[in-house]
């Protein structure tokens, strides 16, 4: 009969349960393990033929006493990408930034990612952890990452930045002054008045000042607003004559006595 038969392989033991599971009709998954959990203890409580005991009392002797318990939490796939931390020490990642001690600005990290936070190591060991947030252009700070206010070795303060940009001109240094303040820690905005004030490499310093100022004039004071200015040549239309501008007379224009 096919229930003597010794069961040596795992192949034979899936071949013993299909042969007693075969007239049998399942109709999901969860019948068909509890199906099969019942004919373990007859397959596990069987005695060898050549050896004493069973498959039961052999893992109670040898292999019990040696598992580990399983992890408090599950394993969660994960994926890994270098990230550069900038001067505001912050990486970025799928547009959100998340911070790490000021120390190692420069540096490259590697990011763990996973569905629920972010871990940055720096050569194998973890420097930083935060959780995952998908706010793109937000900031998750912790705030012992942050320098202290007042130390004469950080390179980059607010003050050095916004005479970088009186250096250019009134109305850049004032931008730089209001684009900061902008942010609750100043740090954060860093990376913008540094490509506001690179965009003079590319416009010259003559048409950023320019642009500047009818920023200010707009009560526009983000990097983007500036570059979309220097990139559609506003900057080189008088403020004048743009205020005095009006839209032309056509078809589609709608006077108030259409309302009414």
């Amino acid at each position: 009969m096919a229930s003597a038969l010794p069961l040596r392989t795992r192949a034979d033991f899936t071949r013993w349960v299909l042969a007693r599971l075969r007239h049998h009709r399942f109709d999901t998954v969860a019948q068909v393990d509890a199906a099969i959990t019942e004919l373990l203890s007859s397959v596990n409580d069987r005695p060898f033929q050549k050896l004493p005991g069973s498959r039961a009392s052999v893992f109670a002797e040898l292999d019990a006493p040696t598992l580990m318990s399983l992890p408090r939490q599950p394993y969660e796939l994960a994926r890994f990408k270098t990230v550069k931390v900038h001067i505001d020490y912050h990486v970025e990642m799928e547009g959100h930034r998340y911070s790490v001690p000021h120390a190692l600005v420069g540096q490259a990290l590697e990011a763990r990612l996973t569905r629920h936070g972010v871990e940055l190591l720096l050569r194998g060991q973890r420097v930083a952890a935060h959780a995952r947030n998908e706010r793109r252009g937000g900031y998750t700070t912790v705030e012992a990452h942050m320098p202290a206010a007042h130390r004469a070795h950080l390179e980059w303060t607010p003050q050095r930045l916004i005479d970088w940009g009186q250096r250019i001109g009134m109305a850049c240094g004032e931008l730089i002054t209001r684009l900061l303040q902008t942010y609750k820690h100043p740090e954060h905005g860093y990376r913008s008045c540094l490509g506001l004030l690179n965009l003079s490499r590319r416009y010259g310093e003559a048409r950023l000042e320019a642009a500047c100022e009818r920023a200010l004039a707009l009560g526009a004071f983000r990097y983007r607003h500036v570059r979309d200015l220097l990139a559609n040549n506003r900057d080189q239309v008088p403020l004048d004559a743009e205020a005095e501008w009006t839209s032309p007379t056509h078809a589609n224009l709608r006077g108030p006595g259409y309302y009414q």
